[in-house]
């Protein structure tokens, strides 16, 4: 069943919102609020039902089987990859509550890990003996923008903070480069358009179902994003510059990881009857709106003279 636009918003996620009016008004749920949230609303990834979905595949043209297997491979590798490098994130939680929902988001990450390692496994029909094998064989499809993005930048940023726990600095970089760019930019758009196309013609129902459940869990993980941010960045200007320079770094790259193979990246480029316009407006203006609850709009305001 689509998840409808209220059950978003209930995650406490400013970007579900329709204006930044309402996402600078929105009360930003807590660490113990969301763990609330995520205890009612846990699932079980191995229930999910794949039956129809190997039907549909079968029958799926060349290009979208194509495009399913190119863009699923992010989601695949991209979970392993958040999953593995969260715990310096969870050793750097500042009282129980924020320790408790820390906690779940990790149990999350893995278990979307294995939603989309089912999938690749049972509807698509990798051979591979074990999910390391099936890792290996879906990076084939990864471009460079990927690897720099999660090889690289979100593996540094969780270095600094096992490093040094209590660094705010590296605990605002990590956070801002995971949950604003990875979870909020780049995963939920793609999300969005991915189940989009599925629901419009009625194919892939258990692969839907499944994916909706892992967008409420990624928009509760960004509603708590916001929320550390807004309390770390809001009223600091110092931070706040921090979080707009590492934003300014790594948007760009999260705008790679978009492109279709074979496209160019500095040309308009269209997957599916999407055009790279709708796409980049759709996570423009999510950003946006975490921004405006967050109180850090992306350029600093000039200063009066």
């Amino acid at each position: 069943m689509p998840t409808t636009l209220l059950e978003l918003t209930q995650q406490g996620d400013p970007g579900t919102l329709g204006t930044e009016e309402q996402a600078r008004k929105i009360k930003l749920l807590n660490p113990q609020e969301l763990y609330g949230l995520w205890e009612r609303q846990n699932w079980i990834s191995q229930e999910i039902d794949f039956g129809r979905d190997l039907e549909d595949w079968r029958n799926l043209n060349d290009e979208e089987r194509e495009w399913a297997v190119w863009s699923l491979s992010s989601f695949f590798i991209g979970e392993e990859r958040v999953t593995t490098q969260f715990s310096g994130l969870v050793m750097a939680y500042e009282d129980e509550q924020e320790e408790a929902f820390l906690t779940t988001q990790q149990v999350d990450e893995a278990r979307h890990m294995q939603f989309f390692d089912r999938f690749y496994r049972e509807v698509i029909g990798l051979e591979e003996p074990d999910i390391e094998g099936r890792l290996a064989r879906v990076r084939e499809d990864l471009n460079d923008a990927f690897v720099e993005l999660f090889d690289r930048a979100l593996v540094e940023a969780g270095q600094r903070l096992i490093q040094d726990p209590s660094d705010t600095d590296a605990k605002v970089d990590f956070i801002t480069t995971y949950h604003m760019v990875i979870e909020g930019t780049l995963a939920l758009t793609g999300q969005h358009f991915i189940t989009k196309y599925w629901e419009d013609n009625d194919l892939m129902p258990g692969f839907v179902e499944g994916f909706n459940r892992v967008a409420r869990d990624e928009h509760r993980h960004v509603a708590y994003g916001t929320w550390y941010l807004k309390r770390a960045c809001g009223d600091d200007e110092r931070l706040a510059d921090r979080m707009r320079a590492k934003l300014a770094e790594l948007l760009p790259v999260a705008n790679g990881v978009l492109v279709p193979k074979g496209q160019d990246p500095n040309e308009e480029w269209e997957m599916l009857g999407y055009t790279s316009a709708e796409i980049h407006e759709f996570a423009f203006n999510a950003l946006t709106r975490r921004l405006k609850a967050i109180g850090v709009p992306l350029s600093a305001e000039p200063v009066a003279a």
